[in-house]
C-alpha cells in the first residue's frame, strides 16, 4: 500500500479508501467489521462513510452505515484510522435528515455532532459538504439550468464558518467537498482566504473509465488550488467488473434496486464497457482491476474510493494494487476513451 500527503494538511491517506456505502443495506453489521478488518491488515487507513448511508437513502436505515463503522472504531487505535464522513445537503428530498437537510450553520453543528455520536468517536479526520446546497447538475444530470436555483441558498461564507466552529471546537480536523464544480471549488477558496477560514483539502466526485469529467476544468482547478481527488465510483457500480455483461441479472445494486444508478443507464454506455472489459481480459487482466489500477494510477487521484458488497469482491479490488497501467495499455484505454468519451457523464 502506497500512502499520500494530502497537500498543506497531515492527512497521510491510503492510496485505496474503503467507501461503505453498503453497509446497513446490502451488509450487515458483522459483514461491515470483517471488511473493515481486512482492509487494515491491508494497508488501507482512510475509511469514507456518510450520515446519510447506506444507499439508497430510506429513512429506516439512514445512520446505520456510521453506526456499523462506530461499533468497529471504538475497538481500534483511533489515531491510527483516518476518517472521513460527509453531511447530506438539500434538493435531494430526504425529509427524514433534520426534517429536510439544509447546510447552513445550526444544520452543519447537528449534523456533525448526530455524527460523532453514531461513529463513537470525539472527531472526524476529513468533513464534507455531501453536495452543493445550490443547483447543481449531478447523479446522471449533465446541464446546468438556472431556473432550477433554490429561492435561498446558503453561501460559502456561512457554509465554511460554521465549519470553522467544528474546526476550532475540535470536532473536525480538515473539510472537504463532494459532487462539486470547478466554480465551487474556486468560489470556496476565494472565501477561505479572504474570510481567514479553513481552506477545502478535497473533492470526492465520481471518477472511472465511463467518467471522466473532472479532467475537464476540475483538474486544473484543483491542482492550482492544491485540493486532491478522492475518486468515488471507480468500477461504475460494478459494470466496470463485466459481471452484468456475463450475466445481466448478477447480484448488485444495478439490479437489486430499479431505477438505480440513472448516469449508468445511458444509451452509449454498455458499448464502452464491453469494450472496456475485452481490453482488459486481452491483457490477461481482472477487468474491475484493470479498471480501478487505472484509476490509482492517475497524478490527480488522491485516493480511489473502493466498494464491495463480499469479501471476494474486497480481495479482487484490493489486489488492484499489483496491475501496472502500462504504456501500451493506458494508450488503449485511451483509444476507447476516445472513440466512447464519457458515456456515463
Amino acid at each position: 500500500m502506497k500512502y499520500h500527503l494530502l497537500p498543506k494538511t497531515d492527512l497521510n491517506i491510503s492510496t485505496l479508501c474503503l467507501g461503505t456505502m453498503t453497509f446497513g443495506e446490502q451488509n450487515s453489521e458483522a459483514d461491515a467489521h470483517e471488511q473493515l478488518d481486512y482492509a487494515i491488515t491491508a494497508g488501507i487507513n482512510f475509511i469514507d462513510t456518510a450520515e446519510m448511508y447506506p444507499v439508497p437513502g430510506k429513512a429506516e436505515t439512514q445512520g446505520l452505515t456510521e453506526s456499523y463503522v462506530g461499533s468497529w472504531l471504538v475497538k481500534q487505535s483511533r489515531d491510527k484510522i483516518i476518517l472521513a464522513s460527509k453531511i447530506s445537503g438539500p434538493n435531494r428530498g430526504m425529509d427524514w435528515i433534520r426534517g429536510g437537510p439544509k447546510l447552513n450553520r445550526e444544520q452543519i453543528h447537528a449534523a456533525c455532532d448526530a455524527s460523532l455520536k453514531r461513529l463513537q468517536t470525539d472527531y472526524i479526520d476529513l468533513y464534507q459538504l455531501h453536495w452543493p446546497a445550490r443547483h447543481v447538475p449531478m447523479f446522471g444530470q449533465s446541464y446546468y439550468d438556472p431556473s432550477q436555483e433554490p429561492a435561498h441558498t446558503p453561501d460559502f461564507a456561512e457554509q465554511l464558518s460554521a465549519l470553522n466552529e467544528l474546526v476550532q471546537a475540535g470536532k473536525v480536523r480538515h473539510i472537504g467537498l463532494s459532487n462539486e464544480t470547478p466554480w465551487g471549488v474556486m468560489e470556496a477558496s476565494r472565501v477561505a482566504q479572504a474570510e481567514s477560514l479553513p481552506r477545502i483539502a478535497t473533492i470526492q466526485n465520481v471518477f472511472n473509465l465511463i467518467n471522466r469529467q473532472f479532467e475537464n476544468g476540475l483538474v486544473e482547478t484543483c491542482h492550482r488550488q492544491d485540493v486532491g481527488l478522492l475518486a468515488y465510483s471507480p468500477l461504475a457500480f460494478g459494470l466496470l467488473s463485466g459481471k452484468y455483461l456475463d450475466n445481466p441479472q448478477a447480484a448488485g445494486r444495478m439490479t437489486r434496486f430499479s431505477n438505480f444508478g440513472a448516469r449508468y443507464l445511458k444509451p452509449a454506455v454498455p458499448g464502452a464497457i464491453e469494450a472496456y472489459v475485452k481490453l482488459a481480459r486481452e491483457h490477461g487482466l481482472s477487468p474491475a482491476q484493470m479498471a480501478l489500477a487505472w484509476v490509482s494510477s492517475r497524478w490527480y487521484v488522491a485516493s480511489n474510493i473502493i466498494g464491495a458488497t463480499t469479501m471476494a469482491q474486497l480481495k479482487e479490488n484490493i489486489g488492484s494494487l499489483d496491475v501496472i497501467i502500462t504504456p501500451e495499455l493506458d494508450a488503449a484505454i485511451e483509444a476507447i476513451h476516445k472513440q466512447s468519451p464519457n458515456p456515463a457523464n
